[in-house]
């Protein structure tokens, strides 16, 4: 007795898996009620293929069924296989079953294909387009074979399968190929290392951005990984949207070849897309659109290992020629203070009188009775043989009023009216100079806590991509991502060669001006000890130190880029912005300027928040009201300390001495600010700071860390314009060295901007998005507009440094009781 059962016969295929002609062959085969074999004694089939494309072949199934084999041709250009299948029966219950066997490799499959997408959603397609993997071979000319075998347990299936040649399945340098591809239809394509190229880059660009697709880089080897559900199993990879490019070098690849394979997803949550429709009844399938994707790809040669050596030695030289340059500078700069020279401040200056007459803020107006120094009463002779007061002797910082004290009380000189750089310069020089020390030891002290932990992250970061191939982990410039070693982009690494070198030569150029200074102080010199701003070094040691570490995290930083990471490339942002404005409030405060404890612990504050913003900040509405609360009422709070020069309590009582005040000087009488240039300073510093957090409310920028570094620039601009005409209101000139520096970093910082803005990627979108922005190589076909960038602004960050560190050069030989503090 013969056992039947319906249509489970193996519908066996077989021909030459390498054809070598424009060869097409295609097979309808419906299965019925009545196509029953018996148990055991089913037939097979053959079909073959014919070299007429589109010819189709319609076998009856069966026991006898006729076999036809073609004589085929053979050439010796290999070409891909592609076998295309078409379930034109609907019953997803009883799906059927394909198996392509080849001599290194099985592909299976089912009709409908179901793929799953977020959240277990599953997506049934009823036509499959897979090509058959192409195993290596030794002989020139090898004769392959493979075999499909069809299952199904449906009672009446129809469907056709295809079986054509790729074309251009191997792809040629510098040659653009279009193809579309589908989520049940991906494609792959070959690519072998010509013999003097040892790296090219894998260009994939499509005018659609959705649906998402995936590339990927794979080795010659079977399988192929070409599914939505693993194709990020084995080689390197990358979403795409509409961009997507991935450097490959031969040394990675044994054979010189690789698979070039585009896979369309799902989903297009992956790349930034709305997720579809998902209907609530159980057996529906979700709403699945057309999502065919026409995509082009191109394959060219990278730079070479010259390319390499130029750009390093071209990123050398520019800095370099900064060292030759101080030094000539150096050589030639003589400063001389003649003896006996002096300079007076207008008496016309403010349409006030001279300052040996002054008004006190708290105490009345009018002449200060004796506790004014008079302008002319002092003279360098006077002061040549003093002794030195620049031990290093153990000295507590809270001892440095304790001197002072003894002539002159605090509140009645910090409130004149009218300050000179005298009033504010009576501490005992060791402690200052021990005080603005700590700067130095505090952030050379935080820069090893900080580096070594992000070297350690950033390596890991690095090591993560190189073994699971996810190239979605970092948000490079691919279009121009030049690896070196394990580093997947060395130029953007190299780039920040320029912070660290050029913030070393501002070290040294502080430690000369230092050396000079002391040797000074050795000879008693009367300038050294009685002219010009007070020489306090400690928060250029800060700084210059800040900058080479800006560029020693900034290059930590783009070894990876990415959300997690932002911060190590913006935390000596805000602290450069930072010291560069406590060095200009010290200039001319040497006495009351915050110490390093307070300072730092405001700035890491501000590290704080810039966490808290982009991680929590994206349209947030409760953190951007917080936030504007608090830095309206931090402006506020700093313009109290300006204003009566430290000399205000915060304490219980100072709601009831806002009220007097406010009583006494608008109620009572209506009088003008006691301090009109400070006034006009903390007027229009409020209206910027209250402007920008009212922005921040109102738009809620993406970028939050950029926006926070934007508040301290805005900050640090509108201090140094004040203080700049305050200078030139005063009756100084700016000598030409400082002249010179502040135009030509000016023109710098704007073109540095130009190339800042360009934008190049962004971590606030996913990395498909982000690749969008990629652009090619624009220097030296090595570097980018970002990298320009950090050559650009290295060279502005110095050169404002220089500024501020000659911007007072004028008043060497003027005496500190004649240089007016604003």
């Amino acid at each position: 007795m013969a056992l039947g059962f319906p249509c489970w016969g193996r519908d066996l295929i077989w021909g030459l898996l390498w054809s070598r002609g424009s060869l097409t062959g295609c097979y309808t085969r419906q299965c019925s009620p009545n196509s029953v074999l018996p148990y055991r004694t089913y037939r097979a089939f053959s079909v073959g293929f014919h070299r007429k494309p589109g010819f189709l072949y319609r076998i009856p199934y069966g026991a006898g069924a006729p076999l036809w084999t073609p004589h085929l041709p053979l050439f010796p250009q290999p070409e891909g296989v592609r076998v295309s299948v078409n379930v034109l029966s609907d019953q997803n219950d009883r799906p059927v079953l394909f198996v392509v066997r080849q001599k290194e490799a099985v592909v299976s499959f089912q009709v409908p294909l179901i793929l799953r997408g977020l959240y277990q959603r599953k997506y049934a397609y009823q036509e499959v387009s897979r090509t058959l993997c192409q195993p290596q071979t030794k002989a020139e000319v090898e004769t392959q074979h493979f075999y499909v075998d069809v299952s199904t347990l449906s009672l009446n299936t129809s469907y056709q399968l295809r079986v054509t040649r790729v074309e251009n399945f191997v792809l040629q340098t510098n040659e653009r190929f279009s193809f579309n591809a589908t989520a049940a239809q991906p494609q792959y394509f070959k690519y072998e290392f010509p013999e003097e190229v040892d790296s090219v880059i894998v260009k994939v660009t499509s005018a659609m951005a959705f649906p998402c697709s995936v590339i990927s880089i794979q080795d010659i080897l079977c399988p192929v990984y070409d599914l939505d559900n693993n194709v990020a199993f084995i080689g390197m990879y990358q979403t795409m949207t509409k961009k997507a490019a991935i450097t490959v070098q031969k040394k990675d690849f044994p054979s010189h070849s690789f698979y070039v394979v585009v896979v369309v997803k799902t989903e297009d949550e992956a790349c930034g897309g709305a997720l579809p429709y998902y209907p609530l009844s159980k057996d529906a399938s979700p709403d699945q659109p057309n999502r065919q994707k026409t995509l082009e790809v191109m394959v060219s040669p990278a730079i070479t290992s010259e390319a390499y050596v130029r750009s390093v030695l071209f990123c050398l030289g520019i800095f370099l020629s900064f060292y030759i340059l101080t030094l000539l500078i150096a050589c030639w700069e003589r400063p001389s203070c003649p003896t006996g020279h002096s300079r007076s401040i207008p008496d016309s200056f403010m349409n006030h009188g001279p300052y040996d007459s002054y008004g006190y803020g708290s105490f009345g107006e009018g002449s200060a009775d004796g506790l004014g120094l008079a302008a002319g009463e002092r003279s360098l002779e006077n002061v040549a043989g003093r002794p030195r007061l620049d031990s290093l002797s153990s000295v507590e910082e809270d001892d440095y009023d304790t001197l002072a004290d003894i002539d002159y009380d605090k509140n009645v000189i910090r409130t004149k009216q009218y300050l000179c750089v005298a009033d504010l310069a009576r501490k005992d020089k060791r402690v200052l100079r021990k005080k603005y020390q700590i700067y130095f030891w505090n952030i050379a002290t935080i820069a090893v806590f900080y580096a070594l932990p992000v070297i350690q992250l950033v390596i890991t970061y690095q090591t993560v991509v190189n073994v699971t191939g996810n190239q979605d982990i970092c948000y490079y410039n691919f279009l121009c991502a030049h690896p070196l070693g394990n580093l997947s982009a060395f130029n953007n690494i190299l780039s920040n060669l320029g912070y660290v070198l050029l913030g070393l030569l501002f070290l040294l150029i502080i430690l000369q001006r230092e050396i000079n200074y002391n040797r000074a102080l050795l000879r008693n010199d009367a300038h050294a000890l009685e002219c010009g701003i007070p020489k306090h070094f400690g928060l250029f040691y800060a700084m210059g130190t800040a900058l080479m570490m800006e560029g020693l995290l900034s290059a930590c930083y783009h070894v990876c880029p990415n959300y997690t990471n932002f911060q190590f490339d913006t935390s000596f942002m805000y602290m450069i912005a930072g010291l560069c404005m406590l060095k200009l409030y010290q200039k001319r405060h040497p006495d009351i300027n915050a110490s390093a404890y307070s300072a730092y612990a405001c700035l890491a504050l501000v590290i704080f928040f810039s966490v808290v913003g982009v991680v929590f900040g994206k349209g947030n509405t409760a953190f951007w009201i917080v936030f504007s609360v608090i830095h309206i009422v931090a402006t506020l709070l700093l313009s109290t300390q300006l204003y009566y020069m430290g000399r205000w309590k915060l304490d219980s009582g100072i709601l009831r001495r806002i009220l007097h005040v406010l009583y006494t000087d608008c109620v009572r009488q209506c009088s003008g600010p006691m301090y009109v240039d400070r006034m006009v300073l903390l007027v229009m510093g409020n209206i910027i700071n209250w402007s920008l957090a009212a922005y921040g409310l109102i738009v809620r920028p993406n970028d939050f860390a950029s926006y926070l570094l934007a508040i301290g620039i805005c900050n640090l601009l509108l201090y140094f314009a004040f203080y700049i005409i305050m200078k030139l209101r005063s009756g100084e000139r700016i000598k030409l060295i400082p002249l010179l520096c502040i135009i030509s970093t000016s023109v710098v910082w704007g073109f540095a901007l130009f190339f800042f803005f360009q934008g190049l990627s962004t971590w606030q979108k996913t990395p498909a998005e982000s690749r969008e922005h990629n652009r090619d190589c624009i220097l030296l076909d090595f570097f980018d507009d970002h990298d320009i960038w950090h050559f650009l602004s290295s060279i502005a960050m110095f050169g404002s440094f220089l500024v501020l560190l000659t911007l007072d050069d004028d008043l060497d030989c003027v005496q500190r009781d004649k240089i007016y503090v604003f």
